[in-house]
């Protein structure tokens, strides 16, 4: 299965990669650029490059699907539910076309909320049976009928808006996405959810790849089509994979951003002032994200040492996640 897993994440990486350089200039061509709000002059850069995410994604997991109809690989230690992989693909870009529609038309934002649930149909289908979830403290909790018809489609509409909400900085939503899929890949791997692991580490080589262009300064942004369908691969490898104590504990610090956001009743942005290149933000009855938090506590910082403080926070709860497989 290791042979199998790095050969997915291999192909997601290399793909992504090489077509992530060739997509920023058609963007940028065809005038999808949008504005990078945390630099001096707020600088146009090219914008959907979640794109790329998702053609070396899809890639990879077809490659995979490929290789083990045909026996390629012959390892006789594990078996893989297509079933199951097919749904978790089909979820994702369902994701990918939402994503795209709202970066093209500017859905409003309680329409944006809603679509996802629409994705989330068929990981519903193939799940009609199973009725429990594994949640922190509770151990195995039966829900009936109320996981796959109500559960399932909250994790997916929850964890993608949760991707689009803590956003806006460069490299953050990529390298969030990272750290979870990462931290998903690993403990799928260790209760045997192979479908679930091959998705995850296939998303976490392209992004991976994509943080090569998209780090401080950043050449191109994901756009709404790359937070949602990373949200969405993180969701469908939680549901798949039976691991829902992961993907609270993976989930938990985007409550912070949830309840700041709240308090400006969703209007306000995550970036705040730009003061000779530091980011700032003065007053404590402006914190209204965890990004303008770091800055606020921080009394300024750069936008790349936010972004690494961001994503040190997602790390350490991920690997509390992950040592409670062990």
């Amino acid at each position: 299965m290791m042979f199998t897993v790095a050969v997915v994440f291999g192909a997601a990486f290399v793909v992504t990669f090489l077509f992530t350089p060739r997509l920023i200039p058609m963007l940028v061509s065809a005038g999808v650029v949008g504005r990078d709000m945390n630099k001096e002059g707020n600088p146009e850069v090219a914008e959907m490059g979640g794109l790329a995410v998702i053609f070396g994604f899809v890639f990879a997991v077809l490659l995979a699907i490929g290789f083990l109809s045909f026996n390629v690989f012959e390892d006789p230690g594990f078996e893989v539910n297509f079933t199951k992989l097919f749904a978790a693909l089909s979820t994702v870009l369902i994701m990918s076309l939402l994503g795209i529609f709202d970066d093209i038309f500017d859905v409003k934002q309680h329409i944006k909320a809603a679509l996802p649930l629409l994705a989330s149909l068929p990981l519903v289908a193939i799940n009609v049976g199973e009725t429990t979830m594994n949640l922190p403290l509770f151990g195995t909790v039966e829900f009936g009928i109320i996981y796959p018809l109500l559960l399932i489609p909250l994790a997916i509409t929850g964890t993608s808006n949760a991707m689009n909400m803590l956003a806006g900085f460069n490299g953050l939503e990529a390298g969030l996405g990272a750290v979870m899929c990462g931290a998903a890949g690993v403990v799928c791997l260790m209760v045997g959810s192979f479908e679930a692991a091959i998705i995850s580490f296939a998303m976490l080589g392209a992004l991976l790849a994509f943080l090569k262009y998209n780090w401080f300064p950043s050449k191109i942004l994901p756009g709404d089509v790359g937070t949602l369908s990373i949200g969405a691969v993180v969701a469908s490898a939680v549901v798949l994979g039976n691991v829902e104590k992961l993907g609270i504990i993976l989930i938990l610090p985007f409550f912070g951003e949830l309840y700041l956001k709240f308090r400006s009743k969703f209007r306000a942005e995550s970036w705040c002032d730009v003061e000779k290149g530091r980011l700032v933000c003065p007053k404590k009855s402006e914190v209204y994200g965890m990004g303008r938090l770091v800055m606020y506590v921080s009394g300024g910082i750069s936008e790349r040492n936010l972004v690494l403080v961001l994503l040190a926070i997602e790390l350490l709860f991920a690997l509390i996640g992950v040592s409670l497989y062990f």
